[in-house]
């Protein structure tokens, strides 16, 4: 789709109260509107010769965006590039990460204000919509020994009467169950697939969930809305969707699972 006729689509698709429209950009690329507060997460923009996405919106069209966050500081996660033209270009969006990357953001020439640094357990507030934090094990939980806070997050997003989980890059971990259900009902989860083995670790690329322990995961917090994601982006990283939905279907009948289309749109109904 031409940029700035998704652009638009995006501006001017309706959410009402107890709705959300959602977007997969690809990867762990999510944007969501809420009301009429628009976010962009974990959105990769750059170009790389070995990237297998169409890029939906180039860096310099990205407009109207109310907060861009990023889970960690991974290059398809917190596209730095990106950053630095996306401060410049939309004046008064802020920029939600793990709190122990300001000074990286900061270099993107990010203000201090407009920066919203987050750990486990931070809250913050962009226009009607809440954003909380617990940490992402990818592919381990490594929290900094100075200051407790963790390199990698994964976000609960609520808002307009609609309660959204994007999981970032992570393992399951003992007792991120528990910190996921005590939130309450989730509305849509988008999981990471990708899985792990010893080659790509070998070659520094750290791991998530295979499918099966994502499935098991959607299947114990039960969503009205499972989406698969970081499967597409690179041939040496790759994840499969159809056996992600399949093994759901089959251990945990149903329960709705949507293998997404770059920039569909995806409207989630709480009620």
């Amino acid at each position: 789709m031409n940029a700035d006729r998704f652009l638009n689509l995006v501006h001017e698709t309706k959410t009402p109260h107890g709705t959300a429209a959602l977007w997969w950009m690809g990867q762990m690329g999510l944007w969501v509107k809420l009301g009429e507060t628009v976010l962009s997460i974990d959105y990769y923009a750059s170009h790389r010769d070995d990237r297998q996405v169409s890029l939906p919106v180039p860096i310099e069209q990205v407009r109207g965006i109310d907060a861009f966050l990023g889970t960690h500081d991974h290059l398809d996660h917190i596209d730095h590039a990106a950053w630095r033209v996306w401060a410049k270009n939309c004046p008064d969006a802020l920029f939600v990460f793990p709190a122990l990357h300001a000074e990286a953001v900061t270099g993107d020439g990010i203000a201090p204000e407009r920066q919203r640094g987050m750990g486990e357990g931070r809250v913050c507030q962009i226009g009607g919509v809440t954003i909380r934090a617990i940490a992402a094990a990818h592919e381990f939980l490594d929290a900094d020994p100075a200051t407790g806070l963790h390199p990698a997050l994964q976000y609960i997003i609520e808002g307009n009467g609609v309660r959204l989980y994007h999981a970032g890059d992570t393992l399951r971990y003992e007792g991120m169950l528990g910190k996921l259900q005590a939130f309450g009902p989730i509305d849509c989860a988008l999981l990471p697939i990708n899985g792990r083995d010893g080659a790509r670790y070998r070659r520094n690329c750290i791991g998530n969930m295979t499918f099966q322990e994502a499935a098991d995961l959607a299947g114990e917090l039960r969503p009205r809305l499972v989406i698969p994601g970081h499967w597409d982006m690179f041939a040496n990283n790759p994840g499969d969707p159809a056996a992600f939905a399949d093994y759901l279907d089959a251990k945990y009948p149903g329960l709705p699972c949507r293998i997404p289309a770059h920039q569909e749109t995806i409207i989630i109904r709480a009620t």
